[in-house]
């Protein structure tokens, strides 16, 4: 008789996202939900949560055929540069405006790499920036500032 064997670190991360979809499927009950062209403030989120649910339960079913393979090392370096940079963006975006923000933000982003390179950094931030500011503000006619009163002199 064979006997199933589960990959622990992807059997683990695809029980976490299911649980998490599911306490998140849960909570958006909670809320009123709508229909598909008359959304409530629980449907998305309960969308999102089916997503998760989803993404979750294909991962642990993958585990159950992938033979255990070594975890690499953690990326630090990618922590402390990612998750900072949107919360840099959602805290200066009023102040600075769109388009420094943006740009910082892409800047902070860019070093999460050990090879990138200054120049490249700022002309990879750049024409992230140029791009975003003529898609959202240019192209859809979103109403934001492209530079806050903390740039005003």
């Amino acid at each position: 008789m064979k006997s199933i064997s589960f990959d622990t670190t992807n059997a683990l991360c695809g029980g976490i996202l299911t649980a998490v979809g599911l306490f998140f499927a849960w909570q958006s009950f909670g809320l009123e939900l709508g229909t598909a062209f008359r959304m409530g403030p629980g449907y998305f989120p309960l969308v999102l949560s089916a997503v998760l649910i989803l993404l979750g339960l294909i991962i642990l079913i993958q585990s159950a055929r992938v033979h255990s393979e070594p975890m690499g090392p953690i990326a630090i370096r990618g922590i402390f540069f990612i998750l900072p940079a949107p919360i840099f963006f959602g805290l200066t975006v009023r102040g600075l405006g769109f388009v420094p923000s943006l740009f910082f933000t892409a800047l902070i982003a860019c070093f999460a790499s050990s090879r990138m390179k200054p120049l490249w950094a700022i002309a990879l931030s750049l024409a992230l920036t140029i791009f975003s500011v003529g898609v959202f503000s240019y192209g859809l006619n979103l109403p934001f500032e492209r530079f806050g009163p903390w740039t005003r002199f």
